[in-house]
């Protein structure tokens, strides 16, 4: 193995190489807030990563983040995610390995109830940077807004 390689540069690159011309390393303590991989950091184009920790007994506000869907891993903790599916609020309760799937212009909210452990998630957006939309209260979100593709 070359010293570069060891490193994490490639053979034949400089961390000097355009953004969009190299493999990127983000260590775990190298997060710009919680961003890991978005246009700022590392130049990516159509995803932002990152890691949130959720405290105990914590929630966020209810909002949504516009035309990115967003991608939740869950590291630790047992988060619950909740949204409104025109009748009435749903809670669907994660565990350590779960996925979740947040669609584009839902609304929804996060929540923590574990009075001792925070919870922590992996999140990948497909913009590269973070959107989120407060809105006062979660509602189903219409097919007139789901369906916002080109006739």
């Amino acid at each position: 193995m070359t010293t570069q390689e060891s490193a994490g540069t490639a053979p034949g690159t400089s961390d000097n190489a355009p953004l969009n011309n190299r493999v990127h390393h983000v260590g775990s303590g190298q997060l710009d807030g919680f961003a890991a991989i978005s246009g700022s950091t590392v130049g990516s184009k159509r995803l932002w990563m990152g890691m949130v920790e959720n405290p105990p007994l914590s929630a966020t506000d209810n909002h949504h983040h516009g035309d990115s869907e967003a991608g939740i891993y869950v590291v630790s903790g047992h988060p619950v995610f909740v949204y409104h599916d025109g009748t009435q609020e749903v809670r669907l309760a994660g565990n350590p390995g779960d996925f979740f799937l947040v669609p584009p212009f839902v609304p929804h909210r996060e929540e923590n109830p574990d009075p001792n452990e925070p919870a922590v998630v992996v999140i990948a957006r497909t913009t590269q940077e973070p959107i989120k939309v407060s809105v006062p209260e979660l509602y189903q979100l219409g097919d007139a807004v789901i369906d916002q593709s080109p006739r």
